[in-house]
């Protein structure tokens, strides 16, 4: 997913490595580690730049993930760990700031879903997305 949001053919021949591990949390950790992760590597490669190691910085667009839901025939946004455990469907959505998707990730617990509520789930996906990829811009001063 973080390949996706760096235009890294103009990084020259480095390589970014990030490892990132949710500590504390009450519902997707993958969620939150990519997220967390974009930001991380906003930051290594800004540092890069900054250092002379980067020649200047890569075009990039700002990326979340959050998780989407069916509870009960509602559909739900970033799920904590009691309303995922329920879900009749489960998904991670990673999208841009341009709202674009980057991976739909997700699985019926049990119960098929329709076309209708998928779409429902991945409007859902993208309004949450947009906002903490606001709360990422203005974090990092973008």
């Amino acid at each position: 997913s973080i390949r996706a949001a760096f235009d890294i053919d103009n990084m020259g021949e480095i390589s970014v490595k990030i490892d990132a591990d949710v500590i504390q949390a009450d519902g997707g950790t993958r969620c939150a580690s990519i997220t967390g992760a974009f930001v991380a590597t906003y930051d290594a490669i800004k540092k890069g730049v900054e250092d002379g190691i980067i020649l200047k910085m890569p075009a990039f667009n700002v990326i979340s993930a959050i998780s989407v839901g069916i509870i009960d025939g509602v559909p739900m946004l970033d799920l904590p760990y009691n309303e995922d455990s329920q879900a009749e469907v489960d998904m991670n959505i990673i999208s841009s700031e341009d709202g674009k998707f980057i991976e739909i990730q997700g699985t019926a617990e049990g119960k098929n879903f329709t076309r209708d509520e998928l779409n429902k789930l991945l409007d859902l996906a993208i309004k949450g997305n947009t906002e903490i990829i606001g709360y990422i811009k203005k974090i990092l001063n973008l």
